[in-house]
């Protein structure tokens, strides 16, 4: 099991930021016309980024264990044993990317915040 170093981290981080970029700017334009047309209320764009960072996180790496960044780089989210992470890992991981201090504690811990608290690891697959 050998584990991923920063550039890998990096570039899943930014493959990924793109996508889900790309997806929270068609919805929140879409949720628009709805606000423009029918009287639906108005959201803030990071209501939509962050809803949609927090699904694409869940979803990719529960069902596949990985995202279509780790995909790039052959990588992908196991427990600290290096078996397929639990619902609730994910679950937990996912969540905790929303903290926008995720990244700051790589110089403490020597990994991320969300792998600290839900004890997973991106390895090479």
């Amino acid at each position: 099991m050998q584990i991923v170093g920063i550039g890998t981290r990096v570039l899943n981080f930014l493959v990924d930021t793109i996508i889900i970029a790309i997806i929270s700017m068609f919805s929140y334009h879409g949720w628009n016309l709805y606000v423009m047309f029918y009287g639906y209320p108005g959201f803030n764009f990071g209501w939509f980024f962050f809803g949609i960072l927090f699904i694409y996180y869940l979803v990719f790496e529960f069902i596949f264990g990985r995202t279509p960044g780790k995909w790039l780089s052959y990588s992908k989210v196991v427990n600290r044993e290096g078996k397929r992470a639990s619902f609730g890992k994910i679950f937990l991981r996912s969540l905790t990317r929303l903290l926008l201090i995720d990244m700051f504690f790589i110089p403490f811990l020597d990994k991320t915040l969300h792998d600290y608290f839900s004890k997973t690891e991106v390895v090479e697959s």
